[in-house]
């Protein structure tokens, strides 16, 4: 069902212009939440395939939402391995559209689990400024842009430039010579920094906590098993620790993790 999002949305106030209208399918909810955004090439390299798969899906594994443009390549890769419940995209068109056609099992996906948002009427069709729009919208919802993979043309460097503008930091994978001179000139021209780790990125974003979390076998336990005395005989004093520590409360016999 399409709705008309009336809510403020605070990270969208980045934008040259706060759009004048905006439209929704899906959970709302995701906005709330920390996002990244992910954009790159339509027809990525192999290698560019296997680390936007890596990074969309370690963004997950920290509960982080990941914001693409729902295009073929890269978008549509950091989508789905963000999980289609754990991410937004954001369209170029109105929402009773589907767009591109050989995405729009996609966007279903995104539709019923995740969000879409527009800023276009019902029926209106994607033009060459309106993709411009979309790309403002998704760089202005993420804390920080990755692009995994853009040539020298690329519409991602648009994006790049919307980033700078706004004053978000830039990702980029460094790659071969030759395979992406888009973001090899980003990198060149100090405008960008280079994924040789991803946790390392994710700490230089500030939720290194969210890794030491993740990490945690304590934590990882007691978020699955919260009965206090199998925590206990697990972990043992460790347990104690950590509800000093305030990682954990322990209440009517169960462990939460806080």
């Amino acid at each position: 069902m399409i709705y008309k999002i009336d809510k403020h949305i605070t990270q969208l106030e980045h934008m040259k212009q706060y759009p004048k209208q905006l439209f929704g399918i899906g959970d709302i909810s995701l906005l709330e939440r920390n996002m990244i955004s992910i954009v790159g090439t339509r027809k990525p390299i192999s290698y560019t395939k296997m680390w936007t798969n890596s990074i969309a899906n370690r963004l997950k594994d920290i509960g982080i939402t990941v914001v693409s443009g729902a295009a073929m390549g890269v978008d549509s890769i950091a989508h789905s391995a963000a999980g289609y419940d754990n991410t937004i995209a954001v369209v170029a068109n109105g929402l009773d559209i589907r767009y591109p056609s050989v995405n729009k099992h996609l966007i279903k996906h995104i539709e019923e689990q995740g969000v879409v948002i527009s800023s276009y009427e019902i029926g209106q069709k994607a033009t060459k400024y309106s993709f411009v729009h979309r790309n403002e919208i998704v760089v202005a919802l993420g804390d920080a842009l990755i692009i995994t993979q853009a040539d020298e043309k690329s519409g991602s460097l648009r994006s790049a430039e919307f980033a700078k503008s706004m004053g978000k930091p830039i990702f980029v994978l460094p790659h071969r010579l030759g395979d992406s001179k888009g973001t090899d000139n980003l990198l060149k021209n100090g405008e960008a920094t280079a994924i040789y780790d991803i946790d390392d990125m994710i700490e230089k974003l500030g939720f290194e906590n969210r890794i030491q979390e993740i990490n945690d076998e304590l934590i990882k336990f007691c978020k699955k098993e919260q009965n206090y005395e199998i925590c206990v005989s697990k972990f043992g004093n460790k347990i104690f620790e950590y509800e000093l520590l305030g990682k954990i409360k322990v209440q009517n016999g169960k462990v939460f993790v806080v």
